[in-house]
């Protein structure tokens, strides 16, 4: 018996998919050059995408960015309380990978499991609201 289209996968999941692992392998693999493609693949798909992969595109560009923009102001918590070599530098590093970096992880791997059943996932905090 054919599959029909009710067992078809939504317009968009393969990008949903997409998105959202390249904000995990930019976060835990390769930071930087998956931000990259990522941003890329939001500027080339974002005015012609399904609705799915708009939502899951926002969500992980705008994730990418508070992500990094975190990252700097961890830095800058670093060189304020005394530099690298000070040892309060051990305590924001643990304190960011214990609590933020986890954190933005966690929500990658929730938003994963999101496109992967086809559904929409709005990122707690730092996501965009999705426009249909």
């Amino acid at each position: 018996m054919p599959p029909s289209d009710a067992d078809a996968p939504p317009a968009g999941q393969g990008l949903a998919v997409a998105a959202e692992a390249l904000y995990l392998i930019n976060l835990m693999l390769v930071p930087g050059l998956a931000f990259l493609i990522l941003v890329g693949l939001w500027w080339r798909e974002k005015g012609r995408a399904p609705a799915l992969a708009r939502c899951h595109l926002a969500q992980t560009v705008s994730a990418s960015l508070w992500a990094g923009g975190l990252l700097v102001a961890a830095n800058i918590a670093i060189v304020l309380l005394g530099g690298y070599d000070a040892a309060s530098t051990w305590v924001v590093v643990i304190l960011w990978f214990t609590c933020v970096h986890s954190t933005l992880i966690l929500f990658g791997v929730v938003g994963l499991a999101r496109a992967l059943s086809g559904k929409p996932y709005v990122y707690p905090l730092v996501g965009r609201p999705c426009r249909g």
